[in-house]
């Protein structure tokens, strides 16, 4: 087994601040401590993921970032700024977006009103139609559905809404939990697509969450891996798709 304090080695060469760095992360649920100590850094035009059971502290890693838990400990740095002080509603503003793994789509509303709600922080109503058509060119479904209570459609379409819900808010950076969750390959690699699409032409930074490392490494620039609340190994994608095996890591 890998210890917990394997060194870590450098992913890419560094290209000064990342648009996201995170040091040293500590969370809680009240009095029990989950994440003890995250450190890791995601730029702009890449996609970096974290690996690890479940229970590893992936989720909470990903919430506290977003502002949904304070954290106990550490640091969380976005586009340079120390966001500790920061609202959820200010981190979307952003540039920040989140798609969890469950209830991500409100399923009484329409798929349109859904998009539309993912576009509430923009004031621009030009800037908002930009961003549904971009939308509606990268997942045509959603707009031969835009009429459809998204509580209606699969679970791989209501996947592909929370993706353009997220879209609908002009992220500079998506953070996303376990997107291939329930997914048919097919639909997952659809997802897989658009995103990379979005990372190689448009700057978009990703951090994703998995539990399955081939669907992982399908998308992903740099890696960690996170056991019992710690982040111990940091590699690029190619490294960790060269070794022979993962078991010993998780």
């Amino acid at each position: 087994m890998a210890s917990s304090d394997t060194t870590r080695e450098p992913a890419t060469p560094d290209r000064g601040g990342g648009l996201l760095e995170v040091e040293g992360l500590g969370s809680s649920y009240g009095r029990r401590q989950v994440v003890f100590d995250v450190s890791l850094r995601v730029d702009a035009g890449e996609v970096a993921t974290i690996l690890g059971h479940n229970g590893a502290g992936k989720t909470t890693t990903m919430k506290t970032i977003f502002g949904l838990m304070k954290p106990t400990q550490g640091s969380v740095t976005y586009g340079g700024r120390d966001v500790a002080k920061m609202s959820v509603l200010e981190r979307v503003q952003s540039g920040m977006s989140f798609v969890p793994a469950q209830q991500f789509v409100f399923g009484d509303l329409s798929v349109i009103d859904n998009l539309l709600l993912g576009a509430q922080s923009e004031s621009s109503s030009e800037q908002i139609a930009e961003r549904l058509d971009r939308v509606h060119k990268l997942f045509p479904i959603l707009a031969e559905r835009h009429r459809q209570l998204a509580g209606t459609m699969s679970g791989g379409q209501q996947r592909i809404l929370s993706i353009g819900m997220a879209l609908m808010s002009g992220p500079k950076l998506i953070l996303l939990d376990e997107p291939s969750l329930g997914l048919a390959p097919v639909v997952f690699q659809q997802i897989t697509e658009v995103l990379r699409e979005l990372v190689v032409e448009k700057g978009l930074a990703v951090l994703l969450l998995e539990q399955n490392v081939q669907q992982a490494l399908a998308l992903a620039d740099r890696v960690y891996v996170m056991r019992s609340g710690r982040t111990i190994l940091e590699e690029s994608a190619d490294q960790m798709r060269a070794r022979d095996h993962w078991w010993d890591l998780f």
